[in-house]
């Protein structure tokens, strides 16, 4: 059964990572860079702190856990525990990956930056859905995010799956870990 997924996976990193094009090539590298999106980080930050005015010090404290949790689950701990490699290192698709930039570390499952993307989507996307109308926008750009990591050949889909679900399961745990605090009225 694992061998099979394992192969689905591969067959479809093949299809992902092989449809690419100059334009594609130049914007996923941007997309990937997480130092591109400190603006969107921005606006999300003064949008939660107008729309819980009050609760901005425990909503900072929740975002820093959040991502300290979903990226540590993601590198902390299934990376090395899991040990697979990344498609640029497996040895049945190194010749055939397309590779923009660098490799990075030899394992890749699971995908930080989905991990860290989806957390911060769900997480922002759940405090601001009834005041900021396009915030479900949020979904669509981890989704992006995502999708760039396996197009530049450093995720097989899969990791990508499993780094989404990483995100969004921490996105849920600190909402609800933050709403205890909050009603402690600390």
């Amino acid at each position: 059964m694992i061998e099979q997924l394992e192969q689905w996976d591969k067959s479809l990193f093949k299809l992902l990572n092989g449809a690419h094009n100059d334009v594609f090539d130049f914007l996923m590298p941007l997309i990937s860079n997480k130092w591109v999106w400190i603006p969107l980080y921005a606006l999300l930050l003064y949008l939660l702190y107008k729309h819980k005015k009050g609760h901005i010090a425990i909503t900072l404290v929740s975002i820093t856990a959040l991502v300290f949790i979903s990226d540590q689950v993601a590198s902390g701990i299934l990376k090395p525990w899991v040990g697979r490699l990344r498609p640029c290192y497996d040895p049945s698709l190194s010749e055939s990956v397309h590779l923009l930039k660098g490799c990075g570390g030899q394992y890749g499952f699971a995908s930080s930056h989905a991990s860290n993307s989806f957390a911060v989507a769900f997480f922002c996307w759940i405090l601001l859905r009834d005041h900021v109308k396009y915030s479900w926008l949020l979904i669509p750009w981890a989704g992006l995010v995502a999708y760039s990591r396996v197009y530049l050949g450093v995720h097989f889909p899969g990791d990508i799956i499993v780094g989404a679900i990483i995100g969004i399961l921490a996105a849920y745990l600190v909402i609800w870990l933050k709403q205890k605090v909050h009603q402690l009225k600390l």
